[in-house]
């Protein structure tokens, strides 16, 4: 009894794998048009745990992508032409080879001359960029993230992925707020210096860049710390020095940093960096309580306030809208997205704003958005709107 077409089919499939000769599959042509699922592609990855195929499942308005042990992947790409797909495309060095199934169910296999004559080299996804180097990075050590050897410890994995998202934010703020050469960033409630260190590293050695950086903060032991590492480092233009981020005497800055500054500790961070008219503001706003005690909405939004956990998260909302929407009434082009939470926090929004609007005046047209916010809310004011003495 010969073959059937779709055994050849996956035969092919399987020799071209053991061989290193498989590039891609793709199947195409719904069974049901109804559904979603457009195509699926099929490429071979190498993971820790040896060889996989990658499955990008294709949808009207998102990829998800799987992966798959070799055996298993051959079951769902049969189990996928006999119910979700006509069509399958295999790409091997060697030839390629086309699967076709009509509505009846008959099959026609072609086999056609390799469009590619080298492998697909075999790795997951593109290799992320590391912005920050691990070797011979003295504050890494210093601050417990990498072991002498240079390597990141496994209980600091997500710390060093945070660093480096956090890095890369800021690399593409820097460029599109067109700094200067030589600039000051104020880096309010510092901490430990994680993201401190960092940036100044990366601005300064890869970037290349000459800027001035001061962190801010309460506790004199962690700032004794700090200035310690930044002089073993030779950081000469990184400081630490002690003050709370309503008090503390400032240089004049281009761009203030406060990141998961709690409650209306964002809104004085934010307020010191409008008022001293820096280019560039990035908070990572924590806790809201201020609107929280003041949401009372009377029409049907009174619903949310019922329940404790949709009242919370609306606070974070309506809080940080009310930020954003000041930032831009002074002159800022506002962003606000997900960032990287810490083991501190899991509050992950960051709030970027750059001045734009070199004019003093303050746009109209947003507090009257604001003042809709509020009163569609029930709050009386926003800590940040007393402070820029807008109310």
């Amino acid at each position: 009894m010969s073959a059937t077409d779709k055994e050849v089919f996956f035969s092919r499939l399987t020799e071209s794998i053991s061989q290193q000769q498989f590039t891609k599959l793709t199947l195409s042509d719904r069974r049901d048009k109804t559904k979603d699922l457009k195509n699926v592609f099929v490429k071979p990855v190498m993971l820790k745990h040896g060889l996989r195929l990658s499955f990008v499942y294709r949808h009207p308005t998102k990829d998800i992508t799987k992966n798959y042990d070799l055996n298993d992947a051959q079951i769902l790409l049969q189990a996928m032409l006999e119910n979700d797909f006509y069509k399958a495309d295999l790409f091997t060095t060697a030839n390629d080879y086309h699967l076709t199934i009509d509505r009846s169910g008959k099959t026609l296999l072609k086999q056609k001359a390799a469009t590619q004559s080298e492998p697909v080299a075999a790795t997951h996804d593109h290799a992320k960029k590391r912005y920050v180097n691990t070797e011979h990075n003295v504050y890494l050590h210093e601050l417990g993230i990498t072991s002498a050897e240079g390597k990141v410890k496994s209980d600091k994995q997500d710390k060093y992925r945070q660093i480096n998202k956090y890095v890369e934010i800021v690399e593409s703020i820097v460029k599109e707020a067109a700094l200067p050469n030589s600039f000051q960033i104020t880096d309010m409630g510092a901490g430990k210096g994680y993201l401190t260190f960092a940036l100044y590293d990366y601005l300064t050695n890869t970037m290349k860049l000459n800027p001035r950086v001061t962190g801010v903060e309460m506790r004199q032991g962690l700032v004794d710390t700090c200035n310690g590492i930044a002089a073993k480092a030779n950081y000469s233009n990184l400081n630490f020095i002690a003050g709370s981020i309503d008090t503390a005497e400032l240089p004049a800055t281009d761009m203030l940093i406060a990141l998961h500054a709690c409650d209306t500790a964002t809104d004085q961070a934010i307020y010191r960096g409008i008022t001293g008219k820096a280019k560039v503001i990035i908070c990572a706003p924590c806790c809201h309580k201020q609107i929280r005690k003041q949401l009372a909405p009377v029409n049907d939004l009174k619903s949310i306030t019922r329940f404790g956990i949709l009242e919370e998260r609306q606070a974070e909302i309506v809080t940080d809208t009310l930020r954003a929407l000041i930032l831009e009434a002074f002159g800022y082009k506002t962003k606000v997205f997900e960032f990287i939470s810490t083991e501190h926090t899991a509050k992950n929004l960051l709030i970027t704003a750059i001045k734009t609007d070199a004019t003093s005046n303050v746009k109209q047209e947003v507090l009257d958005r604001i003042k809709n916010l509020k009163a569609l809310f029930g709050i009386e004011y926003h800590e940040l709107e007393k402070l820029m003495e807008i109310l």
